[in-house]
């Protein structure tokens, strides 16, 4: 029997020699091939034996295959000049399958050779495309296209910023190493202009007192704006005292006192600060996330086409799971999209980069904080899940920090659906991000040496989808997993409520105590907290109530009790129902009137920061 394993490539050449040979004549057959052998199962040269292939043809596939492709057809194929009815000899060699397919295999080579070329010709033709819309669009009506706009002028920004950081590294990189040249006509030349590229080497007390002659200045801001700022209104300096206790007690729980990294601590602060100026104090900024809060209206539009059709318009509007839960199935289906496409990869670093060079911290931990704005404190440890084991300590701590500091954007659009100001808990969380990270630094700062400091080692990995259909099916199927645990906490959050509020309400009525409630004591407790925050003290009951269900119930009965507070003043219901309030006072506008009941946000709705 052949064995393609003892005699190796040899024979079958050999095999191949006879058979040209004998084509000559047209004598060479299946049954009268033979090969070399050797005596006990050894291949010989002076030996030959028969070829006897068994029913199937599985003894000597390697002669098969072979035997095949003489004849001219594929290996497996039935079909053969002979079969058809006349020979080589008569009619000729037609075309058989192989040489059919011989024109896609050239196409298929080709593509791979040009594959670069091909892929910069489709990105080139797509940003003409996009361009010649984004032209037509302004022209016809600027003011509809200027949300369009403004956003491709920030996309070409961080894209010029890339390509920009990628050729300037190049370029100081090729300056050091013919600045480590040794002496020569060529370093002469060049090192008189590559001095200016050198970082100037400053004395260590010269850099200590210009970090003290910033510090001192951006001190001395802060105080005018806040002298400038409350002068009509001197209560709102409140918060800001709020803010130094917060930090204090913060540094006083702190793992390593000394350790304290006050660069990411005053940065962290600051760019919550003008977070917050662009957001409430300026027109681009509430027009900004006034967008925001239609586009999100939108968005919960095509939820609820989804879930009507399936559950009917009376289950959603009526039951609660039929209303919330859906939404986080499609925005589960839209993230694994985005992941698969990598426009989120995309848009995370982006977020964590202004974070990351100001605030002097770590990829990985910087880059939690960016992911926790879209996805939720499950899963942002998953997409950091390959580094887990190599981060520090302190990282850990941020990403486990990160996962309680705001709410997931599914999350938020739930919150929404309950009627809360999308604006509101929009700008809460982006302005939350920078102080997280910072409050975090302050609590457990970096002790030891991290292996990320550079966003260039990291991947941020989210499911193994190998096309776009497989990226909204394996979305949808994460979703129920989440969808599940959701519903579960709910159920049992709220029985375990029910059942403490009634253990209470009978141990008050022991006492004489009546509405003896788990609100109620948190409403008290927590009141120095809520005053802190900057909230009015009339209020700080409703809102001491609200961030106790945060902290040990759950967030999602929290802010739809905030819906219910809204809705009432909305309504033009009464402030005062016996000695307890049915809605939060409206915020005041920095010239001391009320803005509009509908555009306003509560005070609550910035629990998150």
């Amino acid at each position: 029997m052949w064995d393609l394993k003892t005699e190796g490539f040899t024979g079958v050449k050999e095999l191949s020699t006879l058979c040209r040979q004998d084509l000559g004549n047209r004598s060479c057959s299946r049954r009268g091939w033979k090969v070399w052998h050797m005596e006990n199962d050894t291949p010989s040269r002076g030996e030959s034996v028969p070829l006897k292939p068994g029913a199937n043809s599985q003894e000597n596939p390697g002669a098969d295959t072979l035997e095949s492709l003489e004849e001219g057809r594929l290996p497996g194929s039935d079909w053969s000049p002979t079969e058809a009815g006349h020979s080589w000899s008569e009619a000729g060699p037609e075309p058989s399958t192989w040489r059919i397919l011989q024109p896609f295999q050239r196409a298929t080579r080709f593509c791979r050779e040009h594959k670069q070329l091909i892929r910069r010709i489709c990105i080139g033709l797509l940003c003409t495309g996009y361009a010649a819309f984004l032209l037509a669009a302004c022209i016809l009506n600027f003011r509809r296209a200027l949300a369009l706009f403004v956003l491709t002028c920030v996309v070409l920004a961080f894209l010029a910023y890339g390509l920009l950081k990628r050729r300037l590294a190049l370029f100081l990189l090729t300056c050091v190493v013919l600045a480590s040249l040794p002496s020569g006509l060529l370093k002469r030349l060049l090192v008189p202009q590559l001095g200016r590229f050198k970082k100037p080497e400053a004395q260590p007390s010269l850099k200590l007192w210009a970090k003290r002659g910033l510090a001192l200045a951006a001190l001395l801001f802060l105080v005018l704006w806040l002298s400038l700022d409350t002068s009509r209104r001197p209560e709102q300096l409140v918060s800001f005292a709020g803010m130094c206790v917060f930090i204090a007690i913060l540094f006083a729980c702190s793992k390593h006192h000394r350790a304290v990294s006050w660069r990411a601590v005053s940065w962290g602060l600051a760019l919550q600060f003008v977070l917050g100026l662009f957001v409430i104090r300026t027109e681009p900024g509430f027009i900004a996330f006034q967008w925001l809060d239609d586009r999100i209206q939108v968005f919960l539009s095509y939820t609820r086409a989804g879930s009507t059709f399936v559950f009917g318009e009376n289950l959603v509007n009526d039951v609660f799971a039929f209303q919330y839960l859906p939404i986080f199935v499609f925005f589960s289906c839209v993230m694994s999209v985005l992941f698969y496409v990598g426009l989120m990869q995309w848009l995370i670093l982006k977020i964590a980069w202004p974070m990351q060079v100001t605030m002097g911290t770590t990829a990985t931990e910087t880059l939690s904080v960016a992911a926790k704005l879209f996805m939720t404190k499950i899963e942002v440890p998953l997409l950091l899940r390959s580094h887990v084991a190599d981060m520090t300590l302190s990282e850990i701590h941020v990403v486990l920090t990160a996962g309680f500091y705001t709410i997931a954007f599914s999350a938020l659009l739930a919150y929404v659906s309950f009627g809360n100001d999308a604006a509101s808990l929009i700008a809460a969380s982006v302005m939350a991000a920078p102080c997280t990270l910072a409050l975090s630094k302050l609590v457990y700062p970096e002790v030891e040496e991290s292996k990320f400091k550079r966003e260039e080692g990291v991947k941020l990995t989210y499911g193994d989808a190998r096309n776009l259909i497989e990226a909204v099916s394996s979305g949808a199927t994460i979703s129920v997993k989440v969808v599940t645990r959701i519903a579960a906490n709910l159920i049992v959050n709220l029985a375990m409520l029910a059942f403490i509020n009634a253990v209470l309400s009978w141990l008050g009525n022991m006492v004489d105590i009546d509405g003896l409630s788990f609100q109620l004591i948190c409403s008290y407790i927590l009141w120095p907290v809520a005053f802190l925050m900057g909230v009015a003290w009339e209020d700080c009951p409703v809102v001491a109530e609200l961030l106790g269900i945060i902290l040990f119930v759950d967030e999602v009965v929290a802010y739809q009790e905030l819906s219910k507070y809204k809705q009432r003043r909305l309504a033009g219901a009464e402030e005062w129902a016996g000695t307890r309030k049915q809605w939060i006072s409206p915020p005041w506008s920095p010239n001391g009137r009320a803005t509009s009941p509908g555009s306003c946000s509560e005070h609550s709705s910035q629990m998150p920061v």
